[in-house]
């Protein structure tokens, strides 16, 4: 499988360490609600289709992305850097912002 970071371009899958579920909200840091807690940490959904995961770049750049991935097909449907302000490599080429 691979995966393509916004940063270095296509690389193989065993440079990627995945990281969770893109799509579970943290609790607040001080909450003391223990069921909310429980589900973040434990509650998992196994959809079927696209699914928005975090990945790392660890052997890489280690960036942080944001990978739609179909669980039954394991195709890549787009990546994105997690958080905003990176370049990527086409905009450093270029010497975009």
């Amino acid at each position: 499988m691979l995966i393509t970071c916004p940063y270095c371009g296509p690389r193989d899958v065993i440079e990627f360490t995945y990281q969770g579920d893109g799509n579970r909200e943290r609790p607040q840091p001080a909450s003391q609600n223990l069921d909310a807690w429980n589900a973040y940490v434990y509650d998992r959904l196994n959809p079927a289709g696209d699914h928005n995961e975090i990945w790392q770049h660890s052997g890489g750049c280690r960036s942080h992305l944001r990978v739609v991935r179909n669980t039954l097909t394991h195709e890549i449907r787009s990546t994105t850097f997690a958080r905003g302000g990176h370049k990527s490599a086409d905009n450093r080429a270029e010497g975009r912002s």
